[in-house]
C-alpha cells in the first residue's frame, strides 16, 4: 500500500501517475475520489479516455461543520464511496484502486480509519493500493509499505493567482 500525504499540491497527481503505470503496464485500475466533487477537471476528462480505469467520484465537497444535516449526507456518501472501494479491491481483474483523499476523510470524521483498514485486510492478495490525502492518521501510515509526504513550500493562490487549467483544475 502507497499512502501520499501532507499540506502540499501534487498528492492526486502522483496517484494519478501511479494508475496510469499500473494501466500501461496492461493491468486495469480503478479511481475512487472522496470529498472531490468536481466531474469536470481535466485529470477526469483525461482518465475517461482509458476504459481500463474506473472513476466513481462520491465526494460532496467541502465538508460542514459536524452535527449539521450537510454533514450527515457527506458521511453518507463517503461510506458508499468505501463500499464501492471495497468491491473493486476485492475484485482479482482489478490491479490498483486508488483512494483519493481518502485520509481528509478519515480526519474530517466521514469514515473512520478503522474502516478503511477493514476493508484492506479484504482486499485481493495482489491488489495495489493507493490513499492519498492530508492529515494521514497514523494507523494508516503504520499499515503502508510506502509514505510519501508533500509539504508546501510555495503556493501561487498565497500570491493571488486563480487556478490554472491544467495545473490545478
Amino acid at each position: 500500500m502507497v499512502l501520499i500525504t501532507g499540506d502540499g499540491r501534487g498528492k492526486t497527481t502522483s496517484a494519478l501517475g501511479l494508475l496510469l503505470r499500473a494501466v500501461g503496464h496492461g493491468g486495469r485500475a480503478c479511481l475512487v475520489q472522496f470529498m472531490k466533487q468536481v466531474r469536470e477537471s481535466g485529470e477526469l476528462k483525461a482518465l475517461a479516455r482509458f476504459p481500463e480505469i474506473d472513476v466513481h467520484v462520491c465526494g460532496r465537497g467541502f465538508v460542514p461543520h459536524p452535527g449539521s444535516h450537510a454533514f450527515v449526507v457527506h458521511c453518507e456518501a463517503a461510506r458508499k464511496g468505501l463500499r464501492y472501494a471495497q468491491t473493486q479491491l476485492r475484485d482479482p481483474g482489478i490491479g490498483m484502486v486508488v483512494l483519493d483523499e481518502i485520509c481528509g476523510a478519515v480526519a474530517k470524521g466521514l469514515v473512520s480509519a478503522a474502516n478503511v483498514i477493514e476493508i484492506i485486510d479484504q482486499a485481493h492478495p495482489h491488489a495495489v493500493m493507493v490513499l492519498t490525502g492530508r492529515d494521514a492518521p497514523e494507523a494508516l501510515i503504520a499499515r503502508a509499505d510506502t509514505v510519501s509526504h508533500i509539504r508546501q513550500v510555495k503556493h501561487a493562490y498565497d500570491q493571488g493567482r486563480t487556478a490554472q487549467p491544467g495545473v490545478e483544475c
